[in-house]
């Protein structure tokens, strides 16, 4: 399987701190790559600097066989890196509709923008539903779909999702990663997931890298992350 996104030896923070160690991983095309970790781990840190919104001090990321590192992120959303921040970013007052609109801000994707909503609408028939709703007035669960709609309608090939279940009740939580799922079977697109939450994320992943302060610590097929009681233990709590 070919490479979308490589990482080598990244290293990044804020100010004198320095919160990425070298980090290195590889994101292969048509995959859902995991982020597992606890919090503080640097975790968000790597998306930020992924798309450039955290300075890269050293090492290289190299996104589709080209060096990316220090493009500026307007560029790197352009070739189709796209990242859904943590926490539900809407437009409260604007309907559903308009949020999603909202997201088509490539060329390519306002070219296409009919076809990004018909797919959009298939993968969550209730936004359909509720395109004329306020979307401050959804719930959570669905709030974070439009989130992540208003994502696909920028037309991206790889997308980032930074803890997409975070502070949502775990039925909502099982509906998300069912989503995740969706975007790579249905649309063949490539994922990097963050999560804290372990279980989910292993049974929705392929691979899976796990953080601990700033630096890879383990990594493995899905599978092989859930027969190690040793890694799971040590950095994931289960």
């Amino acid at each position: 399987m070919d490479s979308m996104l490589r990482l080598e030896d990244l290293e990044s923070g804020y100010g004198p701190m320095q919160v990425l160690w070298k980090p290195s991983l590889d994101v292969k095309k048509g995959s859902i790559t995991a982020l597992l970790g606890p919090n503080g781990a640097g975790k968000s840190t790597l998306l930020n600097t992924v798309l450039g919104s955290v300075e890269p001090w050293d090492g290289k990321i190299i996104y589709e066989d080209q060096e990316i590192t220090h493009m500026p992120s307007h560029k790197k959303v352009d070739l189709g890196i796209t990242l859904v921040p943590e926490g539900k970013h809407l437009f409260g007052g604007m309907t559903v509709y308009e949020n999603l609109i909202m997201g088509a801000y490539r060329k390519e994707a306002l070219k296409d923008i009919d076809k990004s909503l018909d797919i959009v609408y298939s993968l969550f028939p209730i936004l359909k539903e509720r395109d004329k709703q306020q979307a401050g007035t959804l719930s959570g669960g669905q709030q974070q779909m439009v989130t992540i709609a208003r994502a696909l309608m920028s037309k991206p090939r790889l997308i980032m999702l930074d803890e997409p279940s975070q502070g949502l009740a775990p039925k909502l939580v099982g509906e998300i990663f069912e989503t995740v799922e969706k975007l790579q079977v249905e649309i063949g697109l490539t994922l990097l997931l963050v999560e804290q939450n372990a279980d989910a994320t292993l049974n929705a992943s392929n691979y899976v890298y796990i953080m601990h302060e700033g630096q890879i610590k383990s990594e493995g097929t899905s599978e092989e992350i859930k027969g190690s009681s040793e890694i799971r233990e040590a950095y994931l709590g289960i």
